[in-house]
């Protein structure tokens, strides 16, 4: 064997060893180079032995290993049916310590399940399974639980009781993080069984972890309820699972009704109608009643999805009411979370009940002390205009948007600001035009910096929602007025706002309305203003020169001015005007 031939393993050999971590995370990063280097035979006699005893080193190194074994290298070992080679030093690695690399090696197996020639199923990866299943150390156990589903559709009648079978054992394990790991992993294995399989297997495989003395282990078998009951028939849901959801909707633990609350809908919808509304209505009422704000919280955020599936008359009389108490709890994120949902009642419950029930609660959250319910609550007007009307809607909201548009705290008025435009295209012209167009251009003189910004991205938005001809009347002359204001952070926005607009504004507002204040600024004392004209005359000519009549202007009216500037005693006014007339020139 010549020196060329040894060369690539011997490098690679050479940087594992390094005591520079870098340089053996780039040695793992080029296995599949490497790998090419060798040829296929050498590739699975001397490159896997060798990264099997490779083992020993930093969680990064082995993290990045267990990846790169997952990422096609079969491929390099000589096609599909070579790629078990691979699952030796992935088994290793689903056993060490480190929780990342063990997760990251499962899904490396996995990967490799899929690509395994049928026989290797049952020759290779069964038995690895079983070995991970009953080892001695928790690590390993709690990898396998992730293999099971992979593999089950693969393998004979006799494995698959066998896996079944080994999977309950897991379920029952004395270590509670291997619980854990059976518990999160039991929903994609039950996917895998034959119905008769889900009644005789998987039910009491849930209803042990279901049971468990460790929250940690519950919580995590309200997924695997949701898997089951969607395999089920509604009658069997019944039959098999109905003390189940009783008793995780009355867990002991919050962090269990959490996860009921925060899954509810999926729950409702597995179930079938006729548990809906004989069971699963009064559980929602009791999550929604809990005593934990986090249960309520995740609660509300379920409120439309779960009344979808519900008659209007059983929202009124059972869900309403809680609606109303969730209105003025004492927690600001079951409130915040009520404003993000509510409106979604009211295509539900239509105009009537709309304006009779859920409006009052709808100015209560408008009128709500923390700034986020305010704030949800407008950011979902459009269901509730499409029920009621903009006149009804107007009237309760102009008073709140208007609190929020003058909020000590800037950020809040930050948000409102970034909410106008989805109001104004839910609300309409004329709405804004009488009532939030003063508003918007009272923002432009805000104390902070950031607000008078995002006004004028603002404005910009608007133009593009309500057309060039609605900017030329509404909003550009207002902003071109400021131009002449005495304090010059005033002029400042002017020249800003115009540099922000001028790609939504034609060559007519841009001729008669804009150039007309640019070049009145042209002249500004302060050389902040006249260095900002500069790059406006650059965006302004940008957009000006796709047409002969923009370029003319550009020749006749933009050159002569940057000319000037060029010649400005300012180095950065110089600078920014050189840069415009370079760019101008080049269009002409």
């Amino acid at each position: 064997m010549d020196h060329d031939e040894l060369y690539p393993i011997a490098i690679l050999i050479d940087e594992l060893k390094s005591d520079d971590i870098s340089l053996r995370l780039n040695a793992i990063h080029r296995i599949s180079t490497i790998a090419l280097a060798l040829g296929p035979q050498r590739a699975r006699e001397e490159l896997i032995p060798f990264l099997q005893e490779s083992l020993d080193d930093e969680d990064e190194v082995l993290l990045a290993l267990a990846d790169e074994l997952g990422r096609g290298l079969e491929d390099q070992l000589g096609g599909k049916e070579y790629a078990y080679m691979l699952l030796g030093p992935l088994e290793n690695l689903a056993a060490v310590e480190e929780t990342l690399v063990r997760e990251k090696a499962t899904e490396s197996m996995c990967k490799i399940c899929t690509v395994l020639v049928p026989p290797q199923h049952e020759e290779y990866f069964v038995p690895l399974l079983k070995r991970l299943s009953s080892g001695e150390w928790f690590t390993s156990r709690t990898s396998a639980s992730a293999l099971y589903a992979p593999v089950y559709p693969h393998v004979s009648e006799g494995v698959k009781a066998d896996l079944r079978k080994g999977f309950q054992q897991l379920g029952a394990d004395d270590t509670p993080m291997v619980r854990r790991a059976a518990a999160k992993h039991l929903g994609p294995f039950t996917k895998t069984l034959a119905k008769e399989h889900v009644v005789s297997d998987a039910i009491p495989v849930y209803r042990r972890l279901a049971s468990d003395d460790q929250d940690s282990v519950r919580l995590l078998t309200v997924q695997d309820l949701i898997t089951i009951a969607q395999l089920l028939n509604h009658a069997e849901v019944k039959d098999q699972l109905l003390p189940s959801i009783r008793q995780s909707v009355g867990d002991k633990s919050w962090r269990v009704r959490y996860m009921v609350a925060n899954h509810f809908v999926e729950l409702a919808e597995a179930v079938g109608k006729e548990i809906v509304q004989d069971e699963m209505v009064g559980a929602y009422v009791q999550l929604l009643k809990d005593n934990e704000a986090e249960v309520r919280t995740a609660a509300a955020g379920q409120l439309p999805g779960f009344c979808k599936l519900l008659e209007p008359e059983v929202i009124l009389t059972r869900i309403l009411p809680c609606v109303r108490d969730l209105s003025t709890d004492t927690s600001q994120h079951v409130r915040a979370a009520l404003g993000k949902e509510i409106s979604g009642l009211a295509p539900l419950l239509g105009k009537e009940a709309t304006i009779e029930q859920l409006l009052p609660l709808f100015l209560l959250l408008l009128k709500d002390e923390f700034p986020d319910v305010r704030l949800n609550i407008i950011s979902k007007l459009e269901q509730v205009n499409a029920v009621i009307g903009i006149d009804l809607l107007s009237q309760s909201l102009l008073p709140a948007i208007v609190e929020l548009a003058e909020d000590k705290q800037w950020r809040v008025r930050q948000a409102i600001i970034e909410y106008i435009p989805l109001l104004a295209t839910q609300l309409g012209v004329q709405f804004f035009n009488d009532q939030l167009s003063n508003l918007c251009m009272q923002w432009l003189g805000d104390t902070v910096f950031s607000i008078r910004e995002a006004a004028i991205i603002n404005l910009k938005k608007l133009t593009e929602v309500f057309g060039v001809e609605w900017a030329k009347t509404t909003i550009v002359p207002k902003v071109l007025a400021m131009g002449n204001h005495p304090n010059y952070l005033f002029r400042m926005t002017t020249i800003f706002a115009i540099t922000t607009l001028a790609p939504v504004l034609n060559l007519e507002v841009t001729r008669d309305l804009v150039l007309t204040t640019v070049v009145q600024l042209v002249g500004d004392p302060i050389p902040n203003i006249r260095f900002n004209v500069a790059k406006a005359l650059e965006v302004i000519s940008e957009n000006l020169a796709s047409s002969a009549e923009g370029r003319d202007i550009i020749r006749t009216r933009i050159l002569p001015q940057l000319e000037s500037l060029r010649n400005d005693n300012d180095a950065d006014v110089r600078y920014f005007a050189m840069r415009a007339l370079d760019k101008a020139a080049a269009r002409q």
